[in-house]
Order: C-alpha cells, then sequence, then structure tokens
C-alpha cells in the first residue's frame, strides 16, 4: 500500500484526457463547464477526471458562490512526478527548501517539544511544522499499516488535535491513507527527513 499513492498518480497523470485537461489548468482556474468546452467533452466526462485528478491531491477546488473553479497545484504535480526518480536514492532526502542543518533541527525540536515528548503547539510556519511532523511520524514502522485509532491514540500521546497531525503527515506525504487505513509512505517521499 505504501507505494499506491505513486502508483495511482501515474495512472491519474497518463491518461490523455486528463493530461488535457492538465495543460488548460496551468493557464489558470477554470470551471467544469468551461473544460468541458474547451475538450469538446461532455461535463459528466469531465467531472470523472477532474475527480480522479483531485484524488492525487494535483487538482483542488473552490467555490465563487454557485460556481466550482478548479486549480492546478503544480508544486504538488512536480513533486509527485519527481517522486519516482528519489526512489531508492540513499544521498536525496529531500528538496533544498526543506533541508535543515543539525543545530536548525535541534533547535526546532527543543522550542516546540517539552522534555516530556508533548508537542506545545503546532508551528506556523511551514519548514519548522515538517521538522515536527518527520520527528513524530518516526514512530511509525515501515510497510505496517495501522488503523485510524491507532493513529489517533499516538498522535494524543504528544498533542491534543489529532485530526490536524494527521491529515498533515497526509498532506506532507509522511503517510498513505486509504479506507481510514495508514501506512508510512518511504522516506524519500517525505519533504524532509529528520
Amino acid at each position: 500500500m505504501q507505494l499506491d499513492k505513486m502508483v495511482a498518480f501515474h495512472k491519474a497523470a497518463g491518461d490523455p484526457t486528463r493530461l488535457r485537461i492538465i495543460a488548460l489548468l496551468r493557464q489558470g482556474p477554470l470551471h467544469g463547464q468551461a473544460i468541458a468546452g474547451k475538450l469538446g467533452l461532455r461535463p459528466p466526462t469531465i467531472t470523472h477526471h477532474l475527480k480522479k485528478l483531485k484524488d492525487t491531491g494535483m487538482v483542488y477546488s473552490r467555490r465563487d458562490k454557485n460556481t466550482i473553479y478548479f486549480y492546478l497545484d503544480e508544486k504538488k504535480l512536480t513533486f509527485m512526478a519527481e517522486a519516482v526518480t528519489r526512489i531508492g536514492d540513499e544521498n536525496v532526502k529531500a528538496d533544498k527548501e526543506w533541508q535543515v542543518t543539525e543545530k536548525e533541527e535541534r533547535q526546532i525540536l527543543q522550542n516546540f517539544i517539552t522534555v516530556d515528548g508533548k508537542l506545545k503547539q503546532m508551528p506556523s510556519q511551514l519548514k519548522k511544522r515538517v521538522v515536527i511532523l518527520a520527528y513524530y511520524v518516526k514512530a511509525f514502522q515501515p510497510g505496517k499499516t495501522y488503523e485510524e485509532k491507532e493513529v489517533n491514540e499516538y498522535i494524543q500521546t504528544f498533542f491534543e488535535d489529532y485530526a490536524t497531525v494527521r491529515r498533515e503527515w497526509i498532506m506532507h506525504h509522511f503517510m498513505y491513507r486509504e479506507n481510514n487505513r495508514y501506512e508510512l509512505n518511504p522516506e524519500e517521499m517525505w519533504p524532509v527527513v529528520v
């Protein structure tokens, strides 16, 4: 299950209609009717393809009054497209923007974690938040599947808001979720390894 997210991404991106949708969305957000019109397809067909793209995280939507606009998450698209080149490369642990020195890492952990291992608060700065998430996610064993209840119980040992931590682990590719079951992604998919 841990590589399923990458496989789903490549399957979704490998469809000609979805590639055309990605190309359109690179030019800016569009609503479903506009996409259907530009591609000469029926709206239900576009809805199906957009759902597949949204499931992988490449596309997200925002409502503006009665219209839903679709946006391309280019950063996530690039990250997932390049993830396959990082698998098995022990020297590449993270993108440069996420790199932290050992001194920075120690300082972040010291500032946000109490002596008894509790998280004081979730950092608002993304780089620091990712370091904290990486620190705590290491308690999970690679290849082992965890029920949502187990994940929640573990998070509550260090932080009350388990839903936020769970969501952040998924968003930043530390973990993969399917049918309320969680598994650690390979470290090559993580934005940072501490």
